[in-house]
This record gives C-alpha cells, structure tokens and sequence, in this order.
C-alpha cells in the first residue's frame, strides 16, 4: 500500500469539496418546534442558570469536556518555517482531524494574526472558559517556551504544545524499546541532541526526568555544540549545556550511544556514525528530509537502528502515536495540566505495545505479512486501534496518580466502554 503522496494526490484530497478536512456536526435532535425550543430559547436558559450558581456544571451540560482549540501564528509550520496563519490551517485541520478521528475529540482550529508574545498569551488564556484543553502548535522556538510557560501558570485546563511534548512522547517510547533492542540502560546512555527548538528541548526534558544522567547530555545548535563557555547564552540553552571541551557535531557524537536530529537534513554522514559507540541509535527526525537521508543508510555500519520521522521506511517516529491518547485521558479525567507523570505514563504504554503480537487486519492494512518487534519494527503503527484504549487509559491514570485529575475514574471496564462509545477504533 502507498503511503507516501505525490503532490497532486494531496492537493485533490484537500480540495474536493467540502473543502478542507473538517467540519461540525449536532448531537442531540432538531427535527421538531419542541427539539427548537430545547436547544435555544427558553430551554438553553435552564443550563445557563446552573452554571452560573456552580461553574463546574458546565462539563455536564456543554461540550467543555471534549472540546480542544489547535492553535497556531504559522511562525513554524512542520520544516517549512514561518508561512503566516492562513498557511499554517492545512495542518491545524489535519490535527482536528487526527483527533476526532483517533481519539473521538472534538476540534477546532484557531489560526491567529498575532506574533507579540504577550498579547498571544492574553488571547489563548481568554480562549479558557468553553474550551477542555489547548493544543499549541507550529510556534517558533524561543517565543514558544515564553508563551507554554505563560499560560501554563495561567491556566486550569490541560495545554499541549505537541512540538515540545508530543514530540517528547514518541521519542521517549522509541529510546525505551531502542534500550532493549541494542542491549543498553537509559543511566549509561551517552546522548547528542541536534537541535535547540521546541522537540529538542522537550526530548532532552523528558530523557532527563526519566533518569538520563544531565552530564551524559550533549545539545547541538546551529554555531555547534551548546557549551557553559559559549558567550550570550540563553537561560534555557544554559540549562541543557555541556562542560566538555568539545565544539562541533562530529566531536559530539565520537562513541555515543543515541543521536536524535530535529534539526535539518543532511547533517549527519556515514562517517559520523562511524565513530559512535557500538550499537548506536541514529534517530534522524528532521521532516521532510531526515539528518541521514535514508540512501545513505546501507554506507553505515550493520549495527546501527536507524529511525525517521518518514511513513516510507521503517521505524516511523510519529506524533500522532502520542498526543490524540494524550488528550483523551486528560479530557476524561478533567486533568488541571498534562504533567510528566502523564508523559511518562504515555511513552511507556506506546513503547509496550510494540512488544504485543500485531493483530492481522493491521498486517493487512500496511501490506506486511509480518512484523515482529526489533530493528525494523520500534513502535506501533500510527493505525493501530489498540493506542487508543491503552495510551489513554495509563496517562488518565497517571493524572489521577499525580493529583492533577478534578474527575476520579473508579470504574475502568465502565471507562473502556466509555471510550469505545466515544470512538470505534
């Protein structure tokens, strides 16, 4: 089966008519005088009432509770950079989409005319009371950090910055099955990160909180390696420099472990790899052109686990594994915040069903008549049903764990049937 679009392929498909990927759709009757007066006036007056004498009500009597905004300024739109709002709404669709699809969530996109920091922050907190949650997305690095930290302090409902986070997710899941794939531990990994922008910082955060020692971290941008001695540097560039007396990329990488690129194509060579450790994990996540282009890969050595961000070779490292489940548990538990417990909750499931015996209509769906953990099977397919109920389930667990859950979950079978009403994966 193709899975890699050529360009008119993508263009008929977003344009037949209705154009774009989404739309809305009502949920309860309006067929009749009695359905109208129900739904707007006088009835919509009953609910209105209720949630102004006690607020929580309002995730009983509207779609607060399933409800995400994707929001975006198109200042860092997928590897193509800073295109402008209007052009970033093909993607803030394809999110909605991916959402509702996977995870049962409704969606909406908001792309927004504004690049001041400060008056975005203001703009996306008013956005709070109607909505579950927010996705940021496709926001450049450094305003980005600004912007997740401000709001993060400001709001009550989860917000997701899925180049940061979901990114972080994924990758995480693909470090921990890459660990049983090579033979290492996570305490002993000597790691370089190639890129300083949202997915690089939340990878290195979450590779840190999981037990990665901060000494065996190396963080590259584009003047090289990021060091204690570089002049000018910034606060959050410091927190993840090095003390080694080494300045260039192919320095970094002599005898380590694991390489994760979210930087730009065509930065690493065969020769680089060469000199890393034995069995080393080349993660070139770059899109659409990885660090090491796939062509080149047969000129590295036989022992490397190569994984991309691509769909046409193996090892997809792809977003869409984490952030849909992501949500889905923090909606359903009415979750303050996503936390690290809830990411580690989730890189840990998606990471154990990769070890799980592939259902058949799966095989089928990517024309394989096999795949079995290993080298070239990492992590689930991005189709798989079954991250649905499981990613889910552990990060809504992890939320009531953790004490960020305003809604307890005391029945799980009730909840499993829940999200297969939801959604039918």
């Amino acid at each position: 089966m193709k899975q890699t679009p050529n360009e008119h392929e993508a263009l008929v498909y977003h344009s037949t008519p209705p154009h774009g990927k989404t739309g809305t759709q009502v949920t309860k009757s309006l067929r009749t005088p009695h359905d109208l007066a129900l739904a707007y006036s006088p009835g919509v007056a009953l609910p209105v009432r209720a949630i102004a004498e006690r607020p929580e009500t309002i995730y009983r009597y509207t779609n607060k509770g399933n409800l995400i905004a994707v929001i975006s300024n198109g200042t860092a739109i997928l590897g193509l950079g800073n295109q402008g709002p209007e052009a970033s709404k093909p993607v803030m669709e394809g999110k909605c989409m991916l959402l509702k699809g996977l995870a049962g969530i409704d969606a909406i996109d908001l792309e927004v005319r504004e690049n001041d920091p400060d008056r975005l922050v203001d703009l996306i907190a008013a956005l709070e009371p109607g909505l579950g949650g927010i996705i940021l997305e496709d926001v450049k690095a450094p305003e980005c950090f600004y912007i997740e930290r401000e709001l993060s302090a400001r709001l009550s409902i989860p917000l997701l910055h899925d180049d940061q986070h979901g990114t972080a997710v994924v990758v995480a899941a693909a470090v921990l099955n890459g660990l049983k794939v090579v033979g290492k531990q996570l305490e002993k990994l000597h790691v370089v990160i190639n890129g300083a922008g949202a997915a690089a910082i939340g990878c290195a955060h979450m590779l840190l909180a999981m037990g990665l020692p901060a000494a065996q971290l190396v963080m590259c941008d584009s003047q090289g390696v990021i060091t204690h001695d570089r002049p000018l540097l910034s606060d959050l560039k410091r927190r993840y420099a090095t003390s080694r007396r080494i300045h260039t990329l192919a320095e970094a990488l002599v005898d380590a472990d694991l390489f994760i690129g979210v930087s730009k194509g065509g930065l690493l060579t065969p020769a680089m790899v060469a000199t890393m450790a034995l069995n080393p994990m080349v993660f070139a996540l770059a899109n659409p052109d990885p660090e090491l282009p796939p062509a080149l890969v047969s000129q590295c050595r036989p022992d490397m686990l190569y994984a991309t961000g691509r769909s046409d070779v193996p090892n997809q490292v792809n977003n869409v594994l984490g952030f849909p489940y992501l949500l889905r548990g923090a909606l359903d538990t009415q979750a303050m915040r996503i936390n690290d417990a809830m990411l580690q909750a989730a890189a840990k499931a998606i990471a154990a069903l990769a070890e799980e015996e592939i259902p058949n209509e799966l095989l089928r769906l990517y024309n394989s008549d096999h795949l079995t953990f290993g080298r070239t099977y990492l992590l689930p397919k991005a189709l798989d049903p079954r991250l649905y109920e499981r990613v889910s389930t552990a990060v809504a667990k992890a939320a009531i764990r953790s004490g960020v859950a305003r809604h307890t979950i005391e029945d799980w079978d009730a909840y499993h049937q829940a999200l297969q009403m939801r959604c039918d994966r």
